[in-house]
């Protein structure tokens, strides 16, 4: 059995090195390999990548994509993804990095024993610019969610998954230009089975200023994410697709954007919602 690790990088020189060292020091029963796709990234990333591959005692585990023309992030993740062969694959980004050196053999192992689930993440700390903050993702999560709770928003950092490869046989055409792809494919997975959270923090997830997502303000990651929620719902039952829908009339009324098509009795009843979620909080 392998396990693949896919690993999209652009300009993380910074970061990288921990990225990787968090990989390969990983401790498993079984194989596994780090697909790392570079986009074309001008800063010392290469060199990188290359000192590991020819100089670490695991440098072999390493199946090196670097783009020659930079490709964008989704294309990227795509030609990563399709160069991973692992019966399940892990996700970690070249700005965040794993700190638990049996992170993969407790998460394959809840997999192997549990045929009824098909994703399994964990807690992880926030790292942002340096500075360690709370995770406000992951803190009120179930251990056992499906997709009916995933629906409602997403609860579960890139750097923590690991799921089963071969679920669905190809991507939506929309998949190829989403400006988010985690959430994505976290939703069409787990059209599949359930999904376990291990409540141990074992992977920082990285916020910096030159991070697509964190670059942005507030007020156009709210757009965004409802012009992608909009976007994304017709690939998915219409129980799932009514649940995608009042994500997105949650984040137009606590955004201030005036909802389309929403009657006054929906409008109350979110907004009561809202007030007893804040208190439980």
């Amino acid at each position: 059995m392998k396990l693949s690790i896919c690993m999209i990088t652009y300009n993380h020189e910074d970061y990288l090195k921990q990225a990787i060292d968090g990989v390969l020091m990983q401790k498993t029963n079984f194989d596994y390999e780090l697909v790392i796709a570079n986009d074309n990234s001008p800063d010392n990333s290469d060199s990188i990548i290359q000192e590991y591959i020819n100089s670490h005692p695991d440098g072999y585990k390493i199946k090196y994509l670097h783009n020659k023309v930079n490709i964008g992030m989704m294309p990227n993740f795509i030609n990563a993804f399709e160069n991973c062969s692992g019966k399940y694959i892990a996700l970690c980004e070249g700005d965040d990095y794993w700190t638990d050196e049996f992170k993969l053999q407790k998460q394959v192992d809840f997999l192997e024993n549990n045929s009824d689930y098909v994703i399994c993440f964990h807690q992880a700390g926030i790292n942002e610019n340096g500075i360690e903050i709370e995770d406000t993702l992951t803190v009120n999560t179930k251990q056992t969610t499906t997709i009916d709770d995933l629906a409602k928003g997403n609860f579960i950092h890139t750097c923590t998954v690991v799921y089963k490869n071969n679920l669905f046989d190809k991507f939506p055409d929309y998949f190829y230009e989403s400006p988010i792809g985690d959430y994505f494919l976290h939703m069409l997975n787990s059209l599949y089975g359930k999904i376990y959270c291990i409540n141990e923090k074992m992977a920082v997830y990285r916020v910096h200023d030159t991070s697509y997502w964190s670059s942005k303000k507030q007020e156009e990651r709210t757009l965004i994410w409802i012009n992608f929620i909009k976007n994304i719902k017709n690939n998915f039952p219409k129980k799932i697709q009514k649940k995608l829908e009042y994500q997105i009339v949650k984040l137009e009324l606590d955004s201030g954007i005036r909802p389309k098509k929403i009657s006054i009795t929906k409008k109350i009843k979110l907004k009561i919602k809202n007030i007893f979620t804040k208190k439980k909080q």
